[in-house]
């Protein structure tokens, strides 16, 4: 039964029902969208409803979702893109604040009954609530992410979130952008109760009627990490936390949340919600901020590729090494039935104790992770071929052995089923050579390490049927990889532009410039990991592998620094450009009078930049924003540059190319720019 209270209101995106016990239920239920995700006109129906409640209160409000995919994802980005271009934020961000410390002043309890997706402004609407209480759901997830988007909550979330569960804790999970389940919620203080999905409303209603003491720990935390004497020494030895990962002129939200913070000690509500809001501000200015807020729109670009409908429920995957294993194993976790096929069951089981891991990492429910093991099933007489509705191919990079490898399976393969390569660099156009059904045929790229690497390349040949694609990106989002289709050509996309690259590094190590010191050339440029690293990481054979392929496409020959010698391959050997102890590089100390070369930031990310203007001019990817996006979750490329394309723009087409003229006349050819600068140019 709707109140009286509301006679006039016009709700389109709430719904309000006054049960017999006294008890205010409002459903928010997003008319236009298929998720709740917070705009302007929900906040002001919101707005509209507290500010009548606050004259009548009710014995208790329970806000809950009326949508079956969970809670509150967060404020509506796109909307926010647009009252940023407005020069709104200010206001949009004080409206917020506004609406949700009206929401905590009510004079009557008021409890947020949370189930699924519950993100940034839908925590902050929940901790504007006096309790809070989650579904046992593996579904529910509480989070604060906004630092992934360059800002911080700025709806009053980092201002409650310590003064609720203590500053060490809170600050954690606003830095880290990371989302707790409703278990790590209530252990964290977070939430109140959890309960089984079914309960929700019931239970929500009682903590409503009833209220709840929290524990003398979390009060007493609660008031001791955010007294003046604790913000002065907690936030340096934050900040110290902050700068392992990230550097300030790179993203300057961490830095300004702790420090704001600190300054805070001892205000009021409303004077910490002004700082706050003033900060926020300021960051969503920045160009950290307007890149990051670009890599959402370009993740949730490749999420939308596909569609859902995949038509896949077997899959077989041959060739259990590390690739070939992890696949497997990946696809099993993410509730596909799997076939691991290698020629003897010895090279089948280490794949199966890595499997084994993984799902002890990954699915805490013992029962759930039995289930996920028997999804996974050793096949080394490769029986599962013929019941499979997709096979990837992931042995080693043979071109005769994969060809003679598709011709077996298709001995077996079934009507409508797809084939796919793991290939890391051989062009498709070679390998689709004499398949039965070349319109089912496609490259499926994977990278190292299967579990932490988030993009899965599609990659194309003139014969691939178009319905291909889409159920391979459909796929690839049911497994939770992001899919780009690249075209055919040697090292797709991400392998083509890393290769000069690493070929640069290589050549710069071997004039006796430190590996250390190159390294943090291109940590300072903002790579995830310096290049010396990663060839290590990768391994020098592939690297070199990949380097005469790619030299060769460009008609150039391999430099002589490509240098592989037996047992010293890298990582896997523990001996490379580094020695590798327990997983871990020993970096040599440098000398402290080595001066670094001034260019060798340019000789590093030029190169990189030079290869992704070529990619784009022959067509590699459909747009640049397809290209930014590839690169950047296929090689960690600088998010807050916003990816190799964007970065160009931002610094000028004109002025980087000239840089590379310069270098080639200094180093050599390889410096030379390609075709496609000109069309980047202002």
């Amino acid at each position: 039964m709707e109140p009286a209270m509301f006679d006039g209101l016009r709700l389109a995106h709430w719904q309000a029902d006054q049960r017999p016990d006294g008890i205010l239920v409002l459903t928010l239920n997003r008319a236009d969208q298929n998720v709740n995700a917070l705009s302007r006109a929900v906040l002001d129906e919101l707005e509209a409803m507290v500010e009548r409640i606050a004259l009548e209160p009710p014995k208790g409000v329970v806000i809950i979702s009326g949508k079956a995919a969970g809670f509150i994802p967060g404020a509506d980005i796109k909307g926010f893109e647009d009252i940023a271009a407005k020069g709104q934020t200010e206001a949009w961000i004080r409206h917020g604040q506004l609406v949700f410390q009206k929401l905590a002043e009510l004079r009557c309890p008021t409890v947020a009954a949370i189930h699924g997706h519950c993100m940034g402004g839908g925590t902050e609407i929940s901790l504007a609530c006096r309790y809070r209480v989650a579904s046992r759901d593996e579904k529910t997830r509480i989070g604060l992410p906004e630092i992934k988007l360059g800002i911080y909550p700025g709806w009053g979330g980092s201002v409650r979130a310590p003064r609720l569960v203590g500053a060490p804790a809170a600050m954690d999970l606003m830095l880290t952008g990371r989302s707790l389940s409703a278990s790590a919620a209530k252990a964290m203080g977070l939430v109140d109760k959890v309960v089984e999905p079914a309960l929700l409303l019931d239970e929500a209603v009682k903590l409503a009627q009833r209220g709840t003491k929290r524990p003398f720990k979390q009060r007493f935390l609660a008031w001791a990490t955010n007294t003046g004497p604790a913000r002065a020494i907690l936030a340096p030895q934050m900040r110290k936390q902050v700068a392992r990962k990230a550097r300030k002129e790179h993203y300057p939200a961490p830095y300004a949340l702790i420090e704001t913070w600190r300054r805070s000690g001892g205000l009021g509500v409303h004077a910490a919600l002004k700082a706050e809001a003033k900060s926020v501000v300021k960051l969503a200015g920045t160009p950290t901020a307007h890149n990051l807020v670009r890599v959402f729109f370009l993740m949730d670009r490749l999420k939308s590729l596909g569609g859902k409908d995949h038509g896949i429920q077997k899959v077989h995957v041959i060739g259990a090494g590390v690739m070939g294993g992890d696949i497997a194993a990946w696809c099993a976790l993410r509730g596909f039935e799997v076939t691991l096929q290698d020629r003897e069951m010895k090279y089948v089981q280490p794949a199966l104790d890595r499997a084994a891991k993984l799902f002890e990492r990954k699915v805490r429910d013992e029962a759930k992770r039995k289930a996920t093991s028997e999804r996974l099933k050793a096949d080394v007489e490769g029986a599962g071929v013929a019941q499979a509705d997709l096979v990837i191919e992931a042995i080693f990079e043979n071109l005769e052995a994969k060809q003679a490898l598709f011709a077996k399976v298709e001995e077996t393969l079934k009507p409508g089923a797809m084939l796919v390569s793991n290939t890391s660099s051989i062009p498709l156009e070679q390998l689709r050579e004499g398949r039965k059904d070349p319109s089912r045929f496609a490259g499926l790229h994977y990278f190292n390490p299967v579990a932490l690497m988030p993009l899965v390349e599609i990659v194309q040949h003139d014969a691939m049927a178009q319905d291909t694609e889409r159920r391979l990106a459909a796929f690839c989002r049911a497994i939770d990889k992001l899919p780009v289709p690249v075209a055919g050509t040697p090292g797709f996309l991400v392998n083509r532009i890393l290769a000069p690259y690493m070929q640069e590094a290589i050549i710069a190590f071997s004039e006796g410039i430190p590996g250390p010191v190159i390294d943090k050339a291109a940590l300072k440029f903002g790579m995830p990991m310096g290049p010396i690293e990663l060839v290590d990481t990768v391994g020098l054979d592939v690297a070199a592998s990949v380097g005469k392929i790619m030299a060769d496409f460009h008609g150039q020959a391999l430099p002589e620094a490509f240098k592989v010698e037996e047992g010293k391959r890298g990582k896997k050997d523990g001996q490379g450009l580094y020695k590798w102890e327990d997983g871990k590089p020993v970096k040599p100390p440098v000398p402290a009078d080595y001066t670094a070369p001034d260019d060798l930031e340019d000789r590093l990310v030029l190169p990189l930049l030079n290869e992704a203007v070529s990619c784009l001019h022959d067509g590699v990817v459909a747009d640049a924003d397809l290209l930014d996006a590839g690169v950047i979750f296929g090689t960690g490329f600088a998010p807050f540059r916003g990816g190799p394309i964007q970065h160009i723009r931002a610094v000028g087409a004109a002025k980087l190319k000239a840089r590379l003229e310069e270098l080639a006349a200094k180093h050599g050819d390889r410096f030379t720019p390609r075709p496609g600068w000109d069309s980047l140019a202002d």
